[in-house]
């Protein structure tokens, strides 16, 4: 098929329907009452992080710093699926236009390819500061963890950048349902009608570079730092060394294995109602989850909240 004719069929496709939640029209109101709740609960956990580690100044180290990008990453994350999902509801029309469908697609893998990357940086940030603490603010300096950063967000965008620009390509032929809730790579090479195996290649590798290796370099690091660790003779030593890395380590896990769980998922596939609930805990659950557990797990960021709790009361 000539590029010329499949961009004309693909024209022919205005806009897609989402079925995530077609099986359950009646519970529409419940279901927007509990996804507005998780959106506000991102928005606001992941807020009071970010302006925490902006006002207290303990909070001013390398950890936090890569924390204050996560979050931000977890509230773009949120409000590029959550908002059009809620809007759906409402309407009793789950739909998208073909535009907006693939700047959905575009800015949703930009954010999950920034925080692979991002959850490997602070791994390298856990154990330069457990088995290299003489030498981390060296390996951590302003020079070091700002590039690092900006390079996360940049390997995001490339990866997204090159899966939409193939995506922009595939023709539809008139198909335009979408058994998912919101626009992603996988469901959309389903229902193509022209051929997807470039763009199957192309996510086949990205899984590989974008997914697989920094999660190896996240084991790595984790090979280090309880080999260091275990090497710590006292038990209150050993515990208080585990705790600062434990809040990444819990984040590192529920991600990973929800991206698997998405993105990795058998030929045939799942049902529409597993396919819908891997989806949402991913894309949706996920960002929420991190403010929990970094808030619950951290004495440093529980201090900073009854201090600014304290402050606000006072005045």
């Amino acid at each position: 098929m000539e590029h010329t004719e499949g961009g004309n069929r693909t024209a022919q496709v205005t806009e897609f329907l989402f079925l995530g939640f077609s099986g359950i029209p009646k519970g529409h109101p419940f279901l927007f009452l509990l996804f507005l709740a998780i959106y506000l609960i991102t928005l606001v956990g992941n807020s009071v992080i970010l302006i925490l580690i902006q006002l207290d100044s303990r909070l001013h180290s390398p950890m936090y710093y890569f924390l204050s990008h996560l979050s931000c990453l977890d509230i773009c994350y949120s409000s590029v699926t959550l908002p059009t999902i809620l809007v759906n509801f409402l309407r009793q029309q789950p739909i998208i236009s073909y535009n907006d469908c693939m700047a959905q697609m575009f800015f949703l893998m930009t954010f999950a390819g920034t925080e692979c990357a991002l959850l490997a940086v602070m791994a390298y940030d856990r154990y330069a500061a457990i088995c290299e603490p003489l030498r981390y603010s060296q390996l951590m300096s302003r020079r070091v963890r700002v590039p690092l950063a900006m390079a996360s967000w940049l390997w995001g965008l490339l990866d997204s950048a090159i899966h939409t620009a193939l995506a922009t390509d595939l023709a539809f032929c008139g198909a335009n349902q979408i058994h998912h809730i919101f626009c992603d790579v996988p469901p959309l090479l389903k229902i193509a009608c022209s051929d997807t195996y470039v763009n199957e290649v192309a996510l086949h590798t990205a899984s590989v570079f974008v997914g697989l290796c920094p999660f190896v370099i996240v084991i790595i690091s984790y090979i280090y730092i309880i080999s260091t660790i275990l090497k710590i003779r006292s038990n209150t030593g050993r515990r208080k060394t585990f705790s600062t890395c434990a809040a990444h380590l819990i984040a590192v896990i529920v991600y990973f294995g929800m991206a698997n769980l998405n993105y990795n998922r058998p030929s045939a596939g799942y049902s529409l109602g597993v396919d819908t609930l891997v989806s949402t805990l991913y894309c949706i659950i996920t960002p929420m989850l991190n403010p929990l557990i970094y808030s619950l797990r951290n004495k440093e960021v529980k201090g900073a909240l009854q201090k600014l709790l304290s402050t606000q009361e006072k005045e």
